[in-house]
């Protein structure tokens, strides 16, 4: 329960500490924007042109008779806006990041500098092209983790009285560890812990890390509240992935505008990455 509250801990001051850096926050919008935009013209697309995209996909149809023909095709649109909807949540996050990688990265790398008692940061080795295909990849090979978990519990769904109680649960708590995972990869990816490490290193606190993905992936359910949220859900992940680290974390900060109620004593994690 300890590293349940310090993992909801770290969401809510990735959120102050953006509210403290207002300039940051601004920089860290701009991503969830664009993606945003992105999504709604492929939803809106998808809603003006889903019905006529199956009604070409099943000509086998075509000859039913009324109503079966309505019924069938209609469910089938139905089917596919959900679907949309879900790969939309499932991958919202992973786009924002991948297209404001040199954003997240700079604000990730700050906080890393703000909250460290020597005012330094770990800074990535490798070049921009090379960071990003990093970055897509391993998105790519959670986004598949995820995706048969999501049909798993899909399935699961279907079972008296546990699909309705049980199964719901413990979707919001893989969804919550999918999406701590893509924030705590941009402070990690630039400390060179690869994503079989990550996922080593967050299973082994996963209390910790359900603490701050699963109310986070419940806002994220909130239409437009991840555009708002992520610049503080990439900071607060900075501080977790220093948590797993095993390093200091000074939470007064170093520049000027740090709240000074906020400052404490040294914070120190479970210990370092072995």
């Amino acid at each position: 329960m300890r590293d349940l509250a310090a993992g909801f801990g770290y969401l809510l001051k990735g959120q102050r500490w953006v509210a403290r850096h207002g300039r940051q926050y601004g920089f860290g919008l701009l991503p969830g924007l664009i993606t945003l935009v992105l999504y709604l013209a492929a939803l809106i697309v998808l809603a003006a042109w889903g019905a006529d995209f199956v009604g070409w996909a099943t000509p086998f149809a075509d000859d039913w008779s009324s109503p079966w023909l309505g019924l069938f095709r209609g469910f089938l649109t139905a089917v596919l806006f959900a679907l949309s909807l879900l790969l939309a949540v499932l991958t919202f996050t992973a786009v924002t990041l991948l297209i404001g990688q040199p954003f997240y990265d700079s604000l990730s790398e700050t906080v890393d500098r703000d909250v460290s008692p020597d005012s330094t940061a770990p800074e990535s080795q490798q070049p921009l092209w090379r960071d990003l295909w990093i970055s897509a990849r391993d998105s790519l090979r959670i986004l598949v983790r995820a995706l048969i978990w999501a049909v798993l519990l899909f399935a699961l769904g279907f079972v008296p009285f546990v699909g309705q109680t049980v199964v719901p649960v413990i979707g919001f708590f893989v969804t919550g560890f999918f999406l701590a995972e893509e924030l705590a990869a941009v402070a990690l990816q630039r400390r060179d812990v690869q994503l079989r490490q990550r996922l080593a290193l967050l299973r082994s606190r996963k209390t910790l890390v359900w603490g701050f993905g699963t109310p986070l992936g419940l806002a994220f359910l909130v239409p437009f509240v991840a555009v708002f949220l992520m610049p503080g859900a990439v900071a607060g992940a900075t501080l977790m992935a220093r948590d797993l680290l095993g390093e200091p974390i000074e939470e007064g900060g170093h520049r000027e505008d740090a709240d000074p109620a906020g400052a404490g004593p040294h914070e120190t994690g479970a210990g370092p990455l072995n």
